[in-house]
């Protein structure tokens, strides 16, 4: 199962926090390491820092967009500080870690982790299926990147094998087949004048997380989407939204 799960870092800053990142992969078992741009990763720091995990360094696969690194992931969790409008539901480590570890099985997941200095913006975090963070002290909340990964590591690790798994095997869909139906959503609603045009995403995030919470799979994904281009074609006379 393990295998099954990438660590997502969002264009880190600096080298010597990837080494790190890879050893404390290494140290729970995890080998699958997806960067979106940010540093080199192959720079001596990282190499330097990941002790005996450098294989992990080499083996990293690289992407433009956090959407691109999710797009075969049926399960994703965004790692967040932060809470807010649009970062409701904040699952803990060892919350989410149980609730991948009981659903997982032989499908993908990702753990995204976001800047050293920023994290994760409200348009990535909107990408993952579920929200994690890791509870701490109110005087300084702040952790090491690669500390952070080390606890949520930590947390799947010390579940791996610990439930017997009641299974939902049913396939998610995946984070490409849910991107490309939030964008025919988007359009759809945008021309019946649903979603304000000048603030689509605001709307739009709060409906993420109704399809994020019911986990469709590609079937349902498929009638979704099937219910849309009919919706799109019966309002091809649409003369624009009513005045209340």
């Amino acid at each position: 199962m393990l295998n099954n799960i990438s660590i997502v870092l969002v264009e880190p800053q600096h080298p010597g926090n990837v080494g790190m990142v890879c050893r404390a992969m290494k140290n729970m078992g995890l080998t699958q390491l997806r960067v979106v741009k940010g540093c080199r990763i192959d720079h001596p720091d990282a190499v330097k820092f990941a002790v005996s995990a450098k294989e992990l360094i080499g083996a990293a696969e690289r992407y433009e967009t956090l959407a691109d690194a999710l797009a075969d992931t049926e399960f994703s969790i965004a790692t967040t500080r932060r809470h807010g409008k649009y970062r409701q539901e904040i699952l803990t480590a060892g919350e989410a870690a149980e609730r991948l570890v009981t659903q997982l099985g032989n499908r993908r997941a990702a753990l995204v982790f976001g800047r050293e200095d920023s994290g994760l913006t409200t348009e990535e975090v909107s990408l993952c299926r579920w929200n994690a963070t890791i509870p701490t002290g109110d005087e300084y909340g702040s952790l090491n990147l690669a500390q952070a990964v080390l606890i949520f590591c930590y947390e799947i690790f010390s579940r791996n094998g610990t439930f017997s798994l009641e299974q939902d095997v049913r396939p998610r869909a995946t984070g490409a087949e849910l991107e490309t139906c939030f964008g025919q959503m988007e359009e759809v609603l945008l021309k019946i004048g649903f979603l304000n045009p000048q603030n689509p995403a605001h709307i739009m995030r709060s409906l993420r997380r109704i399809f994020f919470r019911a986990e469709p799979d590609d079937r349902e994904v498929a009638i979704l989407r099937g219910m849309l281009t009919q919706i799109d074609w019966a309002s091809g006379d649409f003369m624009g939204k009513k005045k209340v």
